[in-house]
């Protein structure tokens, strides 16, 4: 995928790349709204469905956030983090060929996301045209994202000792804090700080970690 992201990168202009990226995490907030239904997050979900509603009409399909412009936050929400919140242990780390760091709960929340996703039933029950159109929505959506992690790797590879126990670390950390919504137990602060010197720790790397650890 490497290649591929990086040829992507190359020849996509900036204005497209984003818009792009909008029109997936436009689609993206069917899931995370029904996930903050299912959380008891009522309030937030009126929010992520208005995101979804102004975006596809205002925003072309998606493709402009005019969401964020009108100050609507967008929020992460998925299965994972549903079945976290109402008490599913974490299980053993596994990665996952083509999806990368997960672990057995988030498993089944790739598979609970899947069954949010619209394009999953286009490309399942529709026409041969429609499953072939989901196929390729679905392709250009995963070589975008990874586009989007390149600038991380970098980092990774000059910061991480370890780039296996970096990730785990990583991906483990990042699921309880987003489980928890960032309410962690004092005592379980250490255990959310990364081993790595200070100079890695900033903003350029808060912004790449999301992308990064959902990336294939």
């Amino acid at each position: 995928m490497k290649p591929v992201a990086k040829g992507y990168q190359w020849l996509t202009p900036d204005f497209v790349d984003q818009g792009i990226s909008n029109f997936f995490n436009n689609i993206r907030d069917i899931r995370v709204t029904i996930n903050d239904v299912l959380q008891w997050k009522l309030k937030q979900g009126g929010m992520d469905f208005s995101r979804f509603l102004i975006n596809t009409t205002a925003g072309v399909a998606g493709f402009i956030d005019v969401a964020t412009m009108l100050d609507l936050p967008k929020h992460d929400e998925d299965f994972d983090q549903t079945l976290g919140y109402w008490g599913v242990p974490t299980g053993p780390y596994l990665v996952l060929p083509f999806f990368g760091p997960s672990s057995i709960r988030g498993a089944a929340g790739l598979a609970g996301d899947a069954a949010m996703n619209p394009l999953t039933y286009s490309f399942v029950l529709g026409s041969a045209a429609a499953t072939w159109g989901s196929f390729g929505a679905y392709t250009v959506d995963v070589i975008d994202r990874r586009a989007d992690a390149l600038g991380f790797e970098k980092i990774v590879s000059e910061a991480a000792v370890d780039r296996y126990e970096f990730f785990r670390d990583s991906y483990l950390q990042r699921r309880r804090y987003l489980v928890n919504d960032g309410n962690i137990e004092e005592d379980e602060e250490f255990d959310l700080e990364f081993d790595l010197e200070e100079d890695f720790l900033d903003e350029e790397f808060d912004e790449g970690a999301n992308e990064a650890f959902e990336a294939p």
